[in-house]
């Protein structure tokens, strides 16, 4: 009943399927495939409660679910095809406490986007791509095309008019408010020549916005005939590396990074991105010796940014940077190897409402209203000193 679906192509279902659907379900499936993809959802069969769809119903996003618009509420009739504007739709199955029945089955695949334009979040800059077949086909040149502040110019290749944009620089817009922090800024293309203009301007409106869970990027064409709408979404560029005293000086290279046990571990998470208006916060650690499970053998070092008894945090030159540490714990003893996951929230600096000031809290009186964006990292292994090993860190 529902979960975050990264596969190119599958099945999705109600619960029990083809059998009756529980009473009281709520599923929400997140599909996100590759960058300049897009998610194309068939339905095969729907059999549920009809009537207003107010009971028993399937509703499609076309992006997250909490901040995009809605594609469809269905629950019965003809069996659509939606096609999301991005590389993400969210599919909502919900069901009430009286009838049951079989209820859906829907097939999603990727298929390539319009690649006249192209946009990437990255951490540093956006990076805008223009073709120059399509330039050439509304009859515009290379040279035609500017940003918004002439002064940052474009790198112009045999196919392509590239853009690196900082979201410092260039004159980039950047706007805050409840739930996002956007970057803005524009392409123009300008048509030249005679007074008379025969052809209009192109404008192309780029848009990188942080939400909640991820970042949404948009690019579209406006004052033309042809309406382009390119919307991709990404996560955050978030490190940790282990430190040999609380220093902070000496970075640990060894890999596995040979430990004793009760040993104090300095560890130092980095935000990359060019914008010094967000900061970082450890909101949770845990150890496992399975890098790819966390959930079945594990030992929780730090919760709701609630440490165990060893775990402290220090100061840090800026707000890109979370230092912390604590002792290596009875856990590693039991395990040859031992990985940690850290997860990671994201805010606006001096946003006091957000999760990166509350400190330790419970999870039930969080304020997700601020905009904030988790990142897991996974780090190690960790390994115990037996007599004869040496740790190759010579710090």
């Amino acid at each position: 009943c529902g979960g975050s679906i990264s596969n190119s192509s599958g099945m999705l279902q109600s619960p029990f399927y083809p059998g009756s659907y529980p009473n009281n379900a709520d599923c929400v499936w997140e599909i996100q495939v590759e960058s300049n993809f897009r998610v194309m959802l068939t339905f095969r069969d729907i059999a549920m409660q009809s009537g207003r769809c107010q009971d028993d119903y399937i509703e499609l996003y076309d992006g997250p679910p909490h901040s995009s618009p809605l594609l469809g509420r269905l629950c019965s009739g003809s069996f659509p095809t939606y096609v999301s504007s991005s590389n993400m739709m969210t599919v909502r199955f919900h069901s009430d406490s009286r009838y049951t029945f079989r209820g859906f089955q829907a097939h999603y695949s990727s298929i390539p986007a319009d690649h006249n334009t192209t946009l990437q979040c990255l951490p540093d800059y956006m990076h805008a791509v223009v073709s120059r077949d399509y330039l050439q086909s509304q009859g515009y040149s290379a040279q035609m095309v500017t940003l918004n502040d002439n002064r940052c110019e474009p790198t112009v290749t045999s196919q392509e008019v590239i853009f690196n944009i900082p979201y410092n620089g260039c004159g980039t817009m950047r706007e805050e408010n409840n739930d996002t922090i956007n970057y803005s800024n524009m392409i123009k293309v300008r048509s030249s020549g005679p007074i008379i203009k025969r052809k209009k301007d192109i404008h192309l409106h780029i848009s990188c916005k942080m939400l909640q869970k991820t970042w949404i990027q948009i690019m579209y064409v406006a004052e033309d005939t042809i309406d382009v709408h390119e919307n991709q979404f990404g996560r955050y560029d978030v490190n940790i590396t282990f430190y040999d005293s609380s220093s902070f000086l000496h970075q640990v290279h060894d890999f596995p990074y040979y430990i004793d046990l009760n040993q104090n571990l300095y560890l130092q998470a980095y935000l990359h991105s060019s914008d010094p208006n967000l900061v970082v916060f450890v909101e949770a650690c845990t150890a496992s010796p399975d890098p790819h499970d966390f959930s079945t053998l594990t030992y929780n070092i730090l919760e709701n940014g609630c440490g165990d008894s060893s775990y402290a945090t220090y100061s840090s030159p800026d707000s890109h940077f979370a230092r912390f540490k604590f002792n290596a714990f009875e856990f590693i003893s039991r395990h040859p190897l031992v990985y940690l996951q850290c997860e990671l929230v994201v805010c606006r600096v001096r946003d006091y409402s957000s999760r990166c000031y509350q400190g330790c809290i419970s999870r039930s009186k969080r304020d997700t209203s601020s905009a904030e964006e988790k990142v897991s990292v996974v780090v190690g292994p960790l390994q115990l000193r037996e007599g004869g090993a040496q740790s190759r860190n010579t710090g």
